[in-house]
């Protein structure tokens, strides 16, 4: 997905991204809504964070702070691959990484780091790509199953607590068609957007459909995008 993609929490009908981007905030409030307690009075770094579009859930949980790290200049926390954040060990009570890993090439530095900010009580919220086109933003490297997921963060001493598919595979194949309409379309002169947005809006509907009848089980197991929520080993 595109990092600066607005509209997350409320996309439109005419976005071509709405049904996934739609779910995907469904799924973060959940999360936000299950953790309200512990989110009171926390810090929270969102690890690679884009435009943030999530900060406000977070914030509206009375939240200490919302710490803000990305890659380039201007970034409130600026990461550089490979290194450590300047973060100090243990401090942070929730890491969030919404849509990031499948752009992350070193998972070990990543994930350790991940690990070595957080306290041991703390949570890591994450979600990524299980299905999705090639999406350079500026690089893309992986896709998950479910067990492969579980098993990355696992083998990196986080172990998961929940995992949640989102999407199932008549939407998302549905999904995959209206990314290549799109693309089409945008070469059109003059109509090519209009043309894009009806299309989008049709597929939207049909994609509510689709996951309307397909079974839990069914998406769990193929999902666009799964959502996990961990803690580091050692502690239940």
């Amino acid at each position: 997905m595109d990092p600066d993609q607005s509209g997350r929490l409320h996309p439109s009908w005419f976005n071509h991204q709405r049904h996934v981007l739609k779910a995907l905030a469904q799924a973060v409030v959940k999360i936000v809504q299950e953790h309200q307690q512990p989110l009171k009075n926390a810090t929270v770094l969102d690890f690679g964070c884009g435009d943030a579009p999530y900060r406000t859930l977070f914030q509206a949980c009375g939240i200490a702070k919302y710490l803000a790290a990305d890659l380039g200049e201007g970034a409130e926390i600026p990461i550089e691959s490979g290194k450590p954040l300047p973060i100090a060990d243990h401090s942070i009570d929730f890491v969030v990484s919404f849509q990031v890993l499948e752009h992350v090439w070193d998972l070990d530095w990543y994930l350790s780091e991940v690990k070595r900010v957080l306290k041991p009580d703390g949570r890591l919220i994450l979600s990524t790509h299980g299905t999705w086109l090639y999406h350079p933003h500026p690089t893309d490297f992986r896709r998950w199953t479910v067990d492969g997921l579980s098993e990355e963060l696992r083998t990196r001493g986080l172990i998961v607590d929940k995992i949640d598919g989102l999407v199932g595979p008549l939407a998302w194949t549905t999904q995959v068609r209206l990314l290549g309409y799109r693309m089409v379309c945008q070469k059109i002169p003059l109509v090519g957007n209009l043309l894009a947005s009806l299309i989008a809006l049709l597929m939207n509907v049909r994609m509510n459909l689709e996951d309307g009848i397909t079974p839990p089980a069914l998406i769990q197991n193929h999902a666009c995008v799964y959502i996990t929520v961990s803690h580091p080993r050692g502690v239940s």
